[in-house]
């Protein structure tokens, strides 16, 4: 059964009082999905409402709730369980299925398995998640029957997990590589373990395949995001996206040139998506729901729980350790973007100092994804710092030469200005990035830094105020997560003399580095929320240029151009989004934020554009 293409919904969904009920066998099919949630709990209390609302309207055997991956972690509840009570929330709130993203497995494979086989009472699914024998260690996809039309959905993890989660995890105790994600093949061996599942689960009389998929658009590697997914299959109707953080209601075209809907609701149950597949006609509508304001339904049974559960955990959380004066920013002015994962920050600062500190070293780095969680001033609590440093890694102090800490920060700002969780917060040391400078990083197929084949982009470093020396031996500190498990690629560490290891953990440095080295009190020295001026960042808005791969005639005599318009307008078409809008007419799907800044009198939400809109577009 082919789907006709979505419509793009821009009203509130409108519930029971409003529509009929309708009989099993003809009511449309309703899947709600999720996303990235990081333990966010207090919003499960609204999914919970609205999945209730839609069964009783449609009927519960026609609603099915999904999550995208990196549901268990980014949060003291989730530390403190290794995942256990987000797996018993999702039980409670009644999901069906769910796919690991890269941070279902931050507590460890034996912990993510005794989870996924032992307490979720809804199926994992990850198409791609090979063992050493070549299987596949949840179910690829599971068919769900809902009477008169088979639905698939199919798991897809993104291979980013091998350095985006500890690689350790996925290594037997020599090293060697035990697990994979389909990683190999520049996005082909991706492709086909994807293709195989839905080939499989059309055979066994799926009429539609959802793809749900933790694999995301921005800054994700471009061979194995989602468009390329799409671009590189055939036979799914509808993805289920995650990863990149982002609110998305898109299409793309699939390798027959057919559309396929491409969806995405944020992080954090900001958003709670709500697709609608009619049996009868064909037709797939897609819609996002907001997750916060005073509209917002709440199930109190589910909140009564959720309450429960907290308090299990409030005392300790209470506990306060200090204080600060100024804000630590983790994300940028609109609070939703990683501003440590592309710049320098306050907290990236703050938490760098504390891995230099805590272990003595020359040198403190810190990962951009291992910061989580803004502070504002006042109290600081142990839940607060607890957020900011939620994985529980341990402290490593390293022998490194001059030349191997300029390998990890290049590595750091290969992809600037794209995001990156690999982007490095720096103590002890300063340093220039110049972004008009195309990277020549080069990695493996699983993401390791193998090397720099050209000019540096990263410049006048220096260490203690004095010019870096490359064949001098300095002392790195940083958690295990980079030193030793070549987290982010940073695999130049791993074969150095450990000078102590795994000494104390990395949230706990953090404390006590507040506690101890500032008096409990953090105050001016932080008090820019761009940082201290560590890191300089030449040609900001510079896009890199890639090398030419032909020969290119010569240019004519340049002439004088007129002058461009500094913007202009757009008409909405059908299956337009703003990213769709940015690639298309500006060249960049990451200029969407553009379009919506220059639109805000006319577009209240970014993920709700409507046909016939005439939107003013920046300058391309």
């Amino acid at each position: 059964m082919k789907n006709i293409p979505r419509i793009l919904l821009a009203t509130a969904l409108v519930l029971g009082l409003t529509s009929p009920a309708y009989a099993s066998d003809f009511a449309p099919i309703v899947i709600l999905h999720t996303n990235d949630v990081h333990t966010a709990t207090q919003g499960y209390a609204a999914v919970a409402a609205y999945e209730k609302e839609l069964a009783g309207q449609y009927g519960a055997d026609r609603v099915t709730l999904v999550d995208a991956g990196d549901a268990i972690q980014g949060g003291p509840i989730g530390t403190l369980t290794e995942g256990a009570s987000l797996v018993d929330i999702m039980n409670y709130v009644g999901y069906d299925y769910a796919i690991p993203g890269n941070h279902e497995f931050d507590y460890g494979m034996d912990v993510f398995l005794n989870l996924a086989k032992e307490q979720a009472q809804y199926t994992y699914l990850s198409c791609n998640l090979l063992d050493q024998t070549g299987s596949t260690v949840v179910s690829p996809y599971a068919v769900e029957d809902y009477g008169d039309v088979q639905v698939a959905y199919v798991g897809i993890s993104t291979p980013e997990t091998l350095t985006k989660s500890n690689p350790t995890h996925f290594q037997d105790n020599s090293g060697h590589y035990i697990y994979s994600f389909c990683e190999g093949e520049n996005g082909q061996a991706l492709y086909t373990a994807v293709q195989n599942s839905v080939d499989a689960a059309r055979a066994e009389g799926a009429d539609y395949v959802v793809a749900l998929s933790h694999l995301g658009m921005e800054g994700s590697t471009s061979a194995w995001n989602a468009a390329s997914v799409i671009a590189n299959t055939t036979g799914i109707d509808l993805v289920i996206d995650g990863h990149s953080h982002e609110v998305y209601q898109q299409q793309a075209a699939n390798q027959a040139g057919e559309m396929v809907d491409l969806v995405q609701t944020g992080t954090q149950l900001a958003n709670l998506g709500c697709i609608r597949l009619d049996p009868a006609t064909g037709e797939i509508t897609t819609q996002m729901l907001s997750l916060e304001g005073e509209d917002v339904p709440s199930d109190p049974d589910t909140q009564a729980y959720l309450d429960e559960v907290n308090s299990q955990f409030e005392a300790e959380l209470s506990q306060v350790v200090g204080s600060t004066s100024v804000q630590l920013k983790a994300t940028a002015e609109n609070g939703f973007d990683w501003a440590v994962r592309v710049s320098e920050t306050n907290l990236g600062d703050l938490v760098a100092d504390a891995y230099r500190w805590a272990l003595g070293a020359d040198v403190g780095l810190a990962n951009g994804g291992g910061v989580r969680a803004d502070v504002d001033a006042g109290e600081l609590t142990y839940q607060d710092l607890l957020s900011v440093q939620p994985y529980g890694n341990e402290l490593c102090l390293v022998e490194a030469t001059g030349q191997e800490i300029l390998d990890a920060l290049e590595l750091g700002a290969h992809l600037y200005p794209e995001s990156s969780g690999g982007f490095l917060q720096v103590s002890g040391v300063t340093f220039t990035i110049d972004a008009s400078i195309p990277s020549s990083v080069k990695l493996s197929e699983q993401g390791a830094f193998l090397g720099v084949d050209g000019p540096y982009r990263v410049t006048d470093v220096k260490i203690g105020g004095k010019d870096l020396k490359l064949d001098q031996v300095y002392t790195v500190s940083s958690h295990n997560y980079l030193i030793k498990s070549g987290g982010d690629g940073f695999t130049m560490f791993q074969d150095n003399t450990l000078l102590k290891d795994c000494v104390i953990l990395d949230n706990q440095a953090l404390i006590n580095y507040v506690v101890d080295e500032l008096g409990g009190q953090v105050g001016d020295a932080y008090l820019d929320p761009a940082g201290q001026g560590r890191i300089t960042i030449l040609n900001a808005s510079a896009q890199p240029e890639e090398p030419e791969e032909q020969p290119q005639p010569e240019e004519p005599e340049e002439q004088p151009e007129p002058e461009q318009p500094q913007s202009h307008t757009y008409t909405v078409q059908k299956g337009d989004s703003l990213w769709r809008i940015a690639a298309q007419e500006l060249g960049a799907g990451r200029r969407w934020q553009e379009i919506y800044e220059l639109n805000r009198v006319t577009i209240s939400n970014p993920s709700m554009i409507f046909v016939g809109q005439e939107l003013t577009l920046p300058q391309a």
